[in-house]
């Protein structure tokens, strides 16, 4: 048993989604796994594991921000032998031709957090998908009919800036949304030499203003989480 999970050894599958809301973890086990079965609820990041088309698959909230997320993904690979991850989360657009409801294959992740800062003794490091992953994912979204969006994204520290305009320069280089967590998911799954992606569904977007509302989350949420749930089974 970990600090802060629950699970006895084997209650958790080696492949996992991680949305940041507990709520979210709840909803998909019990709308798209089968026998799930919670293995914690350690200050309610309620965590479940049952199986998808046969195949055993776990789901766990990881909270908001990197340093709530780094604690879960760390004991989940290091005491629970996690071996592929899957963020399911949303974003806010940063490029007008990404649109409300799409669906973004995160490549790589940039961040204007110190994390990897202090962690690599102020040098630069580039957190980036898996690539079977990536492409399981990709080939599943095009099996449903859907074309993702495959690109970079930013993972802030900070959901509210000082300055509002911050967001146009990572725009101007190519960054499609911003979220707060995989840039920390990929860097640490490359240093336990695990598979990880995220999969995110523009929920808000920093150019036109539109948003979604919370009947329309859920809707694209589930396809997102299909999306995920069949590439993390091939």
């Amino acid at each position: 048993m970990s600090i802060h999970i629950a699970a006895k050894p084997g209650q958790i599958a080696e492949r996992i989604l991680l949305p940041g809301d507990s709520l979210r973890a709840k909803f998909i086990a019990e709308n798209l796994l089968e026998g799930a079965e919670r293995f914690n609820e350690v200050r309610n990041m309620f965590g479940y594991t049952g199986s998808f088309k046969g195949v055993k698959v776990s789901v766990m909230g990881t909270g908001m921000g990197m340093p709530s997320l780094s604690i879960y993904v760390n004991e989940l690979i290091r005491d629970y032998g996690v071996q592929k991850l899957i963020r399911v989360g949303t974003c806010g657009a940063l490029r007008a031709e990404v649109k409300i409801r799409n669906v973004i294959l995160a490549m790589s992740a940039s961040t204007d957090s110190a994390v990897n800062k202090v962690r690599f003794n102020n040098m630069d490091y580039a957190p980036t998908a898996s690539f079977p992953l990536l492409m399981n994912a990709y080939e599943a979204a095009q099996a449903a009919g859907f074309s993702p969006f495959v690109g970079s994204v930013l993972s802030s520290d900070s959901f509210y800036t000082e300055d509002p305009d911050q967001w146009k320069l990572w725009a101007k280089f190519g960054i499609l949304g911003v979220e707060m967590e995989t840039a920390e998911l990929y860097t640490l799954a490359a240093k336990y030499n695990a598979q990880a992606l995220a999969i995110l569904t523009v929920s808000d977007h920093l150019v036109t203003g539109e948003a979604t509302n919370s009947e329309e989350r859920q809707t694209s949420f589930r396809t997102m989480v299909e999306i995920a749930l069949n590439g993390i089974i091939r």
